[in-house]
């Protein structure tokens, strides 16, 4: 004669399909949020494993100009000596809209205020660039260097002069990753007793690339 089989507590069954189905729901919206950035960040850690392999040569452009009167009394030196050099200020708004207007260059930022010029530095994701003002003659050079779509997505994957909203995304899409990682641990801890291989696989995972270092990075 069989024994009874116990009846589950349905509130007990109730509980864990609740957090069953939170877990779920935890793992697809993560996933979905960290789909496209995990996708960029996998893509570009091998094109940054071979970065002198695929990034291309350097394009640059340089223009040169003069800088209106009305403009350059703006920047020149104070004759009464109160402009003390080697300063750190941006420029001021009508210099820098005339920067972006006939040196297609970025006029914001902090430039560096020297007794002689202007000198504002516009670092940007896979390029650089500069912007020169002879404070005496309003002289104005400016350079850009594009390295190409492969370096812009690998200074992207740095967050390298990306801008602080850059650096908040890949803080919130860090969460998201993380997010969907735990929760998929706890799904395969849930789901671990039906798949046998489950635990050898995670360890797998761990053990790889810890005897890859262990061996061959010194």
């Amino acid at each position: 004669m069989h024994a009874p089989v116990r009846a589950q507590n349905p509130r007990k069954k109730s509980a864990k399909a609740f957090w069953l189905k939170q877990l779920h729901t935890w793992h697809w919206v993560s996933s979905a949020i960290s789909l496209i950035g995990l996708l960029l960040f996998a893509f570009t850690g091998i094109t940054l494993n071979h970065a002198a392999d695929v990034e291309g040569s350097p394009q640059t452009v340089t223009r040169s100009g003069t800088l209106p009167p009305a403009l350059l009394k703006q920047v020149a030196p104070d004759d009464a000596g109160a402009d003390a050099p080697d300063v750190k200020k941006p420029l001021p708004a009508p210099v820098a809209a005339w920067v972006e207007k006939e040196m297609a260059q970025n006029g914001a930022g902090v430039a560096e205020w020297s007794a002689d010029e202007v000198y504002l530095a516009l670092p940007r994701p896979g390029g650089d660039g500069w912007v020169s003002i002879d404070r005496h003659s309003g002289a104005v050079s400016s350079e850009a260097t594009s390295r190409g779509w492969i370096s812009y997505l690998n200074d992207l994957h740095k967050g390298r002069n990306a801008g602080d909203v850059w650096k908040w995304f890949i803080d919130i899409f860090a969460v998201a990753c993380f997010l969907f990682a735990l929760t998929g641990l706890v799904l395969l801890w849930l789901h671990s007793r039906k798949r046998p291989t489950t635990w050898p696989l995670v360890a797998m995972g761990l053990a790889i690339p810890a005897v890859l270092a262990i061996i061959f990075i010194h």
